[in-house]
């Protein structure tokens, strides 16, 4: 065959070719023409977007998870049956010691039957301190070495946020410690996910890596109808760091930006940005260990015309019962008229009067919705 015959071979080789291709797309352009796909417009595609987002959430909305628990949240995982049944089985757990002090726990879900091997697994997770953080990794790494379908571990405050750098070699920043322990967890087949709630320093989300993956969350939605109740109409920072994180979350409020200043040999709270003259304020922060930022930034808004000043935070650490300084008798009581606090730090807040400022919010039921909505 000479040339002009190998081309025209070619030739009707591409036109079969191409009559072939255009036979197998006619169905399927016909099919997107028919589903709206093909030329829609942005609120179709937005239409169809919200459609499967509630496909997605129904679907997650079914899955059943077995339930272990530190001591600590054993009353958080009855509810969460006690309350969604169909979705929670709690196993109780025992966390017992050897006589020289070493751990002697024994999971539970495994007898007289194992429905932890191939199910969705959370775990309440509450590292108060060292001992038990150590004693929980360990059950940690044994859920994941039990080929569970997933583990989902639950962090509601994570302890050593603030420890994320260091100022001077020696020092041990102990987030990053930590974050490698989470990094270096047996894989299950997916990543396992750690849900944390405002946590003090966000980049500290980007030292896990590997096998876990740290889901930052927050507990803003649940004050948001307790703000409207008490009828506040302004939200004041004490620093910048918490405007910058928590700003855009209060979108139908009049913000105030406090900040430090030095006075000589002082430093004092001041309002740097915002007013508050006439409003009913509340302070928003991530956490509270003595209070005394708050405390200051509370003074500097009365100072300012505050009708009344409340407080939310997400974590009520208060190491030492520093909270009775603001409880009734308190040499910092009365200045808050509300002082709102989740129990992510259950320990302390089981602890605070009922009859005071004090209002603990549950996080059960907003722990219920991100597993579900992933953040």
């Amino acid at each position: 065959m000479g040339a002009a015959g190998v081309c025209a071979y070619l030739c009707v080789a591409l036109a079969l070719f191409s009559a072939q291709v255009h036979a197998f797309r006619a169905p399927l352009r016909a099919a997107f023409r028919k589903s709206g796909r093909l030329g829609a417009t942005k609120e179709d595609e937005d239409t169809r977007n919200v459609a499967e987002w509630a496909t997605v959430l129904k679907e997650h909305r079914g899955r059943r998870f077995q339930v272990i628990a530190a001591e600590a949240w054993e009353d958080m995982a009855l509810k969460l049956e006690r309350e969604h049944p169909e979705r929670f089985r709690f196993h109780t757990s025992s966390w017992g010691h050897w006589p020289d002090g070493t751990d002697n726990i024994e999971i539970g879900g495994f007898s007289p039957h194992n429905v932890i091997s191939g199910s969705h697994v959370v775990f309440l997770a509450n590292f108060e301190s060292n001992a038990q953080t150590l004693s929980q990794f360990s059950v940690i790494i044994t859920l994941l070495q039990s080929f569970v379908e997933s583990l989902t571990v639950v962090l509601p405050f994570y302890p050593v946020g603030q420890m994320e750098r260091i100022t001077k070699p020696g020092q041990v920043a102990t987030a990053n410690t930590y974050a490698q322990l989470f990094s270096n967890l047996p894989s299950s087949g997916k990543p396992t996910r750690v849900m944390v709630y405002d946590i003090h320093a966000l980049q500290t989300r980007f030292y896990v890596s590997g096998t876990s993956i740290l889901n930052l969350l927050t507990t803003v939605p649940m004050v948001l109808p307790r703000l409207q109740a008490a009828g506040i109409d302004c939200i004041a920072f004490p620093d910048d760091g918490a405007a910058k994180r928590f700003k855009t979350s209060f979108p139908d409020f009049a913000l105030i930006t406090c900040g430090k200043t030095r006075d000589g040999d002082d430093r004092r709270v001041v309002i740097q940005e915002g007013s508050a003259e006439g409003r009913h304020v509340c302070i928003v922060d991530d956490l509270v260990q003595t209070g005394g930022t708050l405390h200051e930034a509370g003074k500097a808004l009365v100072e300012d015309g505050a009708l009344s000043v409340s407080c939310f935070v997400a974590h009520g650490v208060f190491p030492n019962e520093a909270w009775r300084r603001f409880a009734k008798g308190g040499d910092r009581g009365g200045l808050f008229r509300k002082f709102w606090v989740t129990n992510s730090c259950i320990s302390v807040t089981r602890e605070l009067p009922t009859d005071d400022c004090f209002e603990v919010l549950d996080i059960a039921e907003q722990v219920v919705q991100d597993i579900d909505n992933f953040g």
